[in-house]
């Protein structure tokens, strides 16, 4: 089967590791050129077809689909192959797929992401990662192997390459000692055949990151 399209993307992104792991899954192949970020997607041939310069991005093989965010290249790359149920079974199971994709984007990657800001000196505060780990160990408390329904879903795909952020940057070892399921889970999410490799090596943090005073 030719490439479904092109996708411009960073091995370093948790959006890229997402959308591979999708199109593994789906038995779909991607043509991925090399990129440099801050220079190719600012090539007026890329902001011709993507005028935000956005990373990462995708172009269908037919042209007819151009599309950022990562997030929705990985929706859509799913939709092409709905036999691998990564988009749910019935309406409910996508909403709670929705549901969880989003939840792992503002409510665990985001601060992730800002305490990393943080370390760097730009915003005060390691805030509200917890309250979402608190909610997701109670969550998986109950022995559930996916967080929707009975199989790998997107949901699944995103939340694990978040933790594995927040693994290497707020989660120290003391941190993921309160969360064994949580842990547990983003072992067995990362280590599945499939799609390991897109995951790579995961770096664990011994104590979370530290502000640095940009001041100084």
């Amino acid at each position: 089967m030719p490439p479904i399209g092109t996708l411009w993307g960073g091995g370093y992104q948790r959006q890229t590791t997402i959308i591979e792991s999708v199109a593994a899954i789906s038995g779909l192949e991607l043509t991925e050129p090399e990129i440099k970020f801050g220079v190719t997607n600012k090539t007026p041939e890329y902001l011709a077809k993507f005028p935000l310069g956005k990373v990462p991005a995708f172009e269908s093989a037919d042209g007819s689909c151009k599309l950022t965010e990562g997030l929705a290249i990985a929706s859509y790359v799913a939709s092409l192959a709905p036999e691998t149920g990564l988009q749910g079974k019935n309406k409910v199971e996508t909403a709670q797929i929705d549901q969880w994709m989003h939840f792992a984007e503002s409510e665990l990657q985001t601060f992730s992401d800002f305490s990393l800001y943080l370390t760097w000196g730009y915003m005060p505060g390691y805030t509200k990662e917890h309250r979402a780990l608190d909610y997701l160990e109670k969550y998986l408390a109950d022995g559930r192997v996916y967080l929707v329904g009975e199989r790998l879903t997107i949901a699944d795909i995103t939340l694990a390459a978040s933790l594995k952020s927040a693994v290497k940057v707020t989660l120290g070892a003391a941190e993921r000692a309160k969360y064994p399921d949580t842990m547990a889970y983003f072992d067995r999410i990362r280590s599945i055949e499939t799609i390991k490799e897109k995951f790579g090596p995961v770096e664990f943090a011994e104590v979370p990151a530290q502000f640095k005073d940009a001041a100084k």
